[in-house]
C-alpha cells in the first residue's frame, strides 16, 4: 500500500492543510481562545480525510466528517460568550473533504485548496470592495449575467431553425451573453487598471467573442460617456489583434496548409493594427482627466447586448439568402456579405471548400479578403452609427489601413 504514488498524494494532502492553517494561523489572536483551528489543526484533518480515504473509502470519510461537525459544535457551545467562526469552521471541514479527495484527485484538491486559502486571505480586501466599492447597479447586473448565462442559456434549445437553417437559439442566446460579459470585462478592466490601458486590455480579451460587438459596444460607450475618447477608440483599434489571430487559428486548424498564403497579410495587418492603435491611445501624452467608468455607472448594458445580437443575426440570415442564390459562382459576393456578420464562419466556410475538393487552394485567396473586408466595412458601419464622428474619426482610418496593409501583404506573398 506504500508506494511512491501513494506517499506522493499524501504530501500533497499535508500541504494542502498546511497551506489553508498558515492563513488561518496568521489571522488567530495573541490568545489561543480566539481560534481553536491554527496550522497543526488544519493539517492534522486533512491528514485525517486523507488516510480514512486511503483505509475505508467514502463511507469512513462521511462519518469522520459527521464527528467533526459534532466536534465543532461542541467547541462552540463551550464558547457562549464569543461568535462564532462560521468562516474557520467550513474551512476545516472542507480541508477534511480534499484530503479526502487528494488520494484519487490530486491536482484538483490542490486547485480548491489554493483558492480557499486565497478567499481567507483576501476577506479584508473582500469585504471593503464589496461594501465600499461595489455599486447597486453592478450588483444587480453581475445577478442578470449569472441568470442568463447559469439558467437562461443551458435551457435554450440548441438546434437550428427558421428560414434557410441558420438560426439558433442557443447560439443568439450565447451572443448575448457574451456582449453582457464583453461589457462586464471591460468595466472591471477600467475599475482597476483606469480607461487608458484598462480598456484596451479588455477590448483584445473580448475581441476573441466578437470584433464587430466589441467596437460597436465601445463606440455606444463613448457616445453615452463623453470621456476617454482616445482610450475607448484605441481599444477598438486594438481588438482588431483578436480578429487577425482567430483569422490565423480557424485557417490553421481546418488545413494547417491554407495559412502559408496569408503569412505576410496577418504579419502586416497586425504591425499596423499596434501602430495605429497606439497613435491613438497616445500614451506619451498626459492622462485625460474623467473616468470611464464610474461606482454609480451598471457594468453593461443589455438593451444594447440586444440590439446587436438582432442585428448581427440578421446579417448573418441575408448571407445565407445571398450564398443559397448565388451559388458558388458568386462566392466572393456571398464571402463579403456573410463577412459583413462573422468573418470567422465564412472563412471557415471558404476553407471546407477547399479541403472537400470543390475548390483549389488559389480559389481561397479573395473570397477570404473579401470576408475580413465584408467585417472591416461592418466596424466602421457601426462605429459611425453607434458612437458619431468624434469616435469614427479614429476608427476608421485605421481599419482602411489595416485592410489595405493585409491587401498589399497579399499581393506580396503571391
Amino acid at each position: 500500500m506504500l508506494d511512491a504514488v501513494t506517499i506522493g498524494h499524501g504530501a500533497v494532502a499535508l500541504g494542502i492543510g498546511m497551506l489553508v492553517g498558515l492563513e488561518r494561523e496568521r489571522k488567530k489572536g495573541r490568545s489561543e481562545d480566539h481560534a481553536a483551528a491554527g496550522l497543526r489543526t488544519f493539517a492534522i484533518t486533512a491528514l485525517l480525510g486523507y488516510v480514512c480515504m486511503l483505509l475505508a473509502g467514502a463511507m469512513l470519510v462521511g462519518v469522520v466528517s459527521v464527528g467533526l461537525v459534532f466536534m465543532v459544535y461542541m467547541h462552540g457551545s463551550k464558547q457562549a460568550g464569543a461568535a462564532p467562526d462560521v468562516t474557520g469552521e467550513n474551512a476545516l471541514l472542507l480541508v477534511l473533504m480534499l484530503g479526502a479527495l487528494s488520494l484519487n484527485e490530486p491536482e484538483f484538491a490542490t486547485a480548491v485548496g489554493v483558492i480557499l486559502t486565497v478567499l481567507l486571505a483576501l476577506r479584508r480586501e473582500l469585504h471593503h470592495f464589496v461594501l465600499q466599492q461595489l455599486s447597486e447597479e453592478e450588483v444587480r447586473d453581475g445577478l442578470m449575467l449569472l441568470t442568463v448565462a447559469l439558467v437562461v442559456l443551458p435551457l435554450t434549445p440548441d438546434r437550428f431553425l427558421g428560414p434557410y437553417g441558420v438560426l439558433n437559439p442557443r447560439t443568439i442566446c450565447t451572443l448575448v451573453v457574451l456582449l453582457m460579459a464583453v461589457g462586464a470585462l471591460g468595466h472591471i478592466a477600467v475599475r482597476l487598471m483606469g480607461p487608458r490601458y484598462g480598456l484596451p486590455m479588455s477590448a483584445i480579451a473580448s475581441g476573441f467573442a466578437s470584433g464587430s460587438a466589441t467596437i460597436a459596444l465601445l463606440a455606444h460607450e463613448a457616445r453615452r460617456q463623453g470621456t476617454a475618447l482616445r482610450s475607448l477608440a484605441a481599444a477598438a483599434v486594438l481588438s482588431n489583434l483578436a480578429t487577425l489571430t482567430q483569422f490565423a487559428l480557424v485557417l490553421g486548424f481546418v488545413e494547417r496548409r491554407l495559412l502559408t498564403p496569408f503569412v505576410t497579410p496577418i504579419g502586416l495587418g497586425a504591425l499596423v493594427t499596434v501602430v495605429c492603435g497606439m497613435g491613438v491611445l497616445a500614451p506619451w501624452r498626459t492622462a485625460p482627466s474623467g473616468s470611464a467608468a464610474h461606482q454609480g455607472n451598471g457594468a453593461f448594458s443589455l438593451w444594447t447586448a440586444l440590439i446587436i445580437t438582432g442585428a448581427l443575426t440578421g446579417v448573418a440570415l441575408f448571407s445565407a439568402f445571398l450564398l443559397q442564390q448565388l451559388g458558388r459562382n458568386g462566392l466572393g459576393i456571398a464571402a463579403f456579405v456573410s463577412g459583413l456578420g462573422d468573418a470567422h464562419a465564412a472563412i471557415a466556410s471558404v476553407a471546407s471548400l477547399v479541403v472537400a475538393g470543390r475548390l483549389e487552394a488559389v480559389d481561397l485567396l479573395v473570397p477570404v479578403m473579401m470576408a475580413l473586408t465584408g467585417n472591416a466595412l461592418t466596424k466602421c458601419v457601426l462605429a459611425f452609427s453607434n458612437g458619431g464622428f468624434k469616435f469614427a474619426r479614429y476608427l476608421i482610418p485605421a481599419q482602411v489601413a489595416i485592410l489595405a496593409a493585409m491587401w498589399s501583404g497579399l499581393l506580396i506573398q503571391g
